[in-house]
């Protein structure tokens, strides 16, 4: 009976031990994710939860504002830790660039994140108040030649047919510039009437030029001609007119069919609108689990219709298509 008991004790720990080391190789490869299959989805239905990035043990993302992608990388701004991060498509956390301070190549808080065609990156520092320009690889190029000295707290940014595209939070306005720094445009100033902004956070630019603001403090979305002309509000009501649905709008974009996906902040949701402005589908609900967001900031859609969104409370980015 002592032998028996002898085995069958060893056995358990043999199986303990087995157990144990296969759950540490599994926590070990917790970030390595599958590759994102950038594709709409084929049935051609409402997009899905497909996977996370959270970055690396040794570099977690702390509080990601912002996301866009450049040539075959994304790049999201991480606030908390005054840095961009850098992913590849197998959600490896590739590069990191940026740290504290006020210095050149300095963040005190990364916010807006676009790209040029030269995949040269823009960030803007809302605490800074300048937009930080790196080629590739990382390295500090300059500040955006911004001639007037218009810009005081840039947020969210977009760059569209050679034209940055910038929200300047405090100054309720949104101001476009070529990639030289001359202003070709400025919209907005303080108020509730049509035209005019709250904080406005994110721009997104359609294929026919016409430019979206997430005008935050007013619960809604305007949009505009290539000219700076009002054009409508979205905001989850009957031709914009009605109660706001949503509650602190953040980030916003465009899909290739005309849909636009609003970021809902305080309500924890992706809402998705048809180019008349009625409501298609909601994606997300506070939470969690996959699938579910907790204080959604910045969303991006490239050009294959993959959806990335700042899922800022959970630390990571959502990825749905």
């Amino acid at each position: 009976m002592k032998k028996t008991t002898v085995y069958i004790w060893m056995s358990a720990m043999v199986v303990f031990s087995a157990a144990l080391f296969l759950g540490i190789a599994l926590l070990d490869l917790g970030p390595k994710l599958k590759p994102v299959v950038a594709a709409v989805n084929p049935a051609g239905g409402e997009p899905e939860f497909r996977q996370s990035f959270y970055g690396s043990f040794e570099n977690p993302l702390g509080k990601p504002m912002d996301v866009t992608k450049i040539g075959e990388f994304l790049y999201v701004t991480d606030s908390k830790n005054a840095q961009v991060q850098v992913f590849d498509q197998s959600g490896n956390n590739v590069m990191l660039f940026g740290k504290s301070g006020s210095k050149e190549g300095e963040f005190q808080f990364p916010y807006g994140i676009a790209g040029d065609k030269e995949e040269n990156i823009y960030v803007a520092d809302l605490y800074n108040g300048n937009i930080s320009i790196f080629n590739s690889k990382g390295e500090f190029i300059s500040y955006f030649p911004d001639e007037e000295k218009l810009i005081q707290s840039p947020g969210g940014l977009r760059i569209y047919n050679e034209t940055l595209y910038v929200t300047d939070i405090k100054q309720n306005k949104v101001f476009a510039f070529n990639l030289d720094g001359k202003k070709l445009m400025e919209i907005g100033g303080a108020g509730e009437e049509e035209g005019k902004f709250i904080a406005p956070n994110a721009v997104a630019v359609d294929k026919d030029n016409n430019i979206y603001v997430t005008d935050s403090g007013n619960n809604r979305v305007q949009v505009f001609d290539k000219d700076g002309k009002f054009l409508r509000i979205i905001n989850g009501s009957k031709e914009g007119k009605g109660v706001p649905l949503f509650v602190n709008p953040r980030g916003v974009d465009v899909d290739s069919k005309g849909n636009v996906y609003v970021v809902s902040n305080l309500s924890h949701n992706i809402y998705v609108y048809d180019e008349d402005g009625n409501e298609i589908r909601t994606l997300g609900g506070m939470g969690t689990d996959n699938g579910k967001l907790y204080l959604p900031n910045g969303l991006f859609i490239d050009d294959r219709g993959t959806i990335f969104v700042t899922d800022t409370v959970n630390q990571r980015i959502s990825v749905l298509y």
